[in-house]
């Protein structure tokens, strides 16, 4: 490392407080500076260049950099940066929110903005408690999760994940949410297809509405695949069942589709797959291409008008300042337009065909389990290894230029939407060295 890059790392150890990291253990693994990012790679101030294969957190789609973003950017930055939107509006959210009504087929609209995904998830919780509140349900209060759940690390959203890493030192702040089982198909039993996982997974939510229906007000759901539960996936026959249920017990449903939205499951939507719709759908990371920070939450019309009214206490008083931020929204527009023009959705299913065959020796590998493919992500367990496992493997991924951070003895890979056949090989092969060289120890 130069004198230069070990300047910007002792000044970063000094200054900033990193996120999910115990900052200690930088002492053994060093910071990356980062000095910028082209396409699917990011470059370190020594020039050494880093396969972003997990779109920086789920994030970005269509590379750093984006000549299309970037040129959306610059003309919104000769117009307006940004505008409070109690009491006034403006063309990019405007337009971002009509578009994403009309992907929704109109079913859901009245877009609600805030900055970050947990900031999306208070929302659409207060929203359904305080919806339920203005049609006399007061005893509605109650929200349902699942196991291995991730919604974020407000107060509110922590209340309704299950990851004891990120939950249990709160505990005492945090309102108790009921939590049942996963439909995640690596629970399949006694030659279980994914189905049948989803279907007992689904009972166990009928036994629950059938005792507290009537304080329920509302389950979460990442649709398809939880996240931070180490990439456990389901089949869409779950989504299913669940609305049924809401439908028949009086319950909203909330699809958290944060993480999963925007195509990175196959579909622009990831509950497109079950064809439901629900009552609150929240978006954030790649929503704006991965420039700029925006979430929204959208909800039916019915929930809407529930807050309509000439009384100020119906309505739902929240905000954020920088709520439906110009430039966000500009870029959100950007990312919306690629997708239209480039037909991402379906260059997708070609880029992740070639992903796939290209991992084929890590599917067969002796050392993995439960490899497995939704979209544009894929993940394997890795069998007989320790608790220092992910740092490793993150430490040599970075010595074989990829950017690459397992969940526990997960290893997931989460690429943008633009990698080049080379980028694919480099992806595929340089994974199965760093795996090799990580359970070697």
């Amino acid at each position: 490392m130069s004198n230069q890059s070990r300047e910007w790392v002792s000044r970063s150890l000094a200054s900033v407080w990193h996120p999910c990291t115990q900052m200690q253990h930088h002492e053994t693994t060093p910071l990356i500076p980062v000095s910028h990012g082209r396409g699917a790679w990011l470059y370190d101030h020594d020039g050494r260049r880093y396969l972003d294969a997990i779109s920086s957190w789920w994030v970005n789609l269509f590379g750093h950099a984006n000549p299309r973003i970037n040129a959306a950017l610059r003309d919104q930055l000769e117009k307006l940066e940004h505008a409070m939107l109690a009491g006034f509006t403006h063309e990019p959210v405007i337009e971002l929110s009509e578009r994403l009504s009309a992907a929704t087929n109109h079913h859901l609209g009245h877009a609600f903005y805030a900055s970050d995904g947990a900031s999306a998830v208070e929302i659409a919780l207060k929203m359904s408690f305080h919806s339920w509140r203005n049609r006399g349900r007061n005893e509605k209060q109650e929200f349902v999760c699942l196991q291995g759940s991730y919604h974020g690390e407000t107060i509110g959203a922590l209340a309704v994940t299950d990851v004891a890493l990120f939950k249990d030192a709160y505990g005492p702040l945090l309102r108790a949410a009921q939590t049942v089982m996963s439909p995640d198909a690596r629970q399949a039993v006694d030659g279980e297809t994914a189905q049948d996982v989803a279907r007992r997974a689904a009972g166990d939510v009928e036994r629950l509405f059938q005792q507290k229906s009537e304080k329920i007000a509302a389950i979460i759901i990442e649709p398809l695949v939880q996240c931070a539960a180490g990439m456990a996936m389901h089949d869409p026959l779950y989504l299913q069942l669940v609305r049924e249920l809401c439908d028949r017990y009086g319950v909203h449903l909330i699809l958290d589709e944060i993480a999963v939205g925007c195509g990175r499951t196959g579909t622009f939507f990831a509950c497109e797959q079950a064809g439901v719709r629900p009552d609150f759908l929240t978006l954030s990371k790649g929503i704006s291409g991965g420039y700029l920070p925006l979430s929204v939450v959208l909800s039916t019309d019915d929930v809407y008008q529930a807050f309509y009214s000439a009384d100020v206490t119906r309505g739902f008083l929240h905000s954020h300042s920088y709520t439906g931020n110009p430039l966000a929204c500009r870029a959100a527009l950007a990312t919306l337009d690629i997708f239209r023009e480039d037909d991402v959705l379906a260059a997708n299913q070609s880029l992740a065909d070639r992903i796939t065959t290209a991992l084929a020796p890590l599917r067969g590998h002796a050392r993995v389990k439960h490899f497995r493919q939704r979209g544009m992500i894929w993940a394997f367990d890795a069998t007989d290894v320790d608790n220092t496992f992910s740092r490793r493997f993150f430490a040599n991924a970075t010595q074989n230029e990829l950017l690459l951070r397992p969940i526990g003895s997960t290893v997931y890979l989460m690429p943008p939407y633009i990698l080049t056949d080379d980028d694919v090989h480099v992806l595929a092969d340089r994974t199965l060295a760093v795996f090799e060289q990580t359970i070697a120890g």
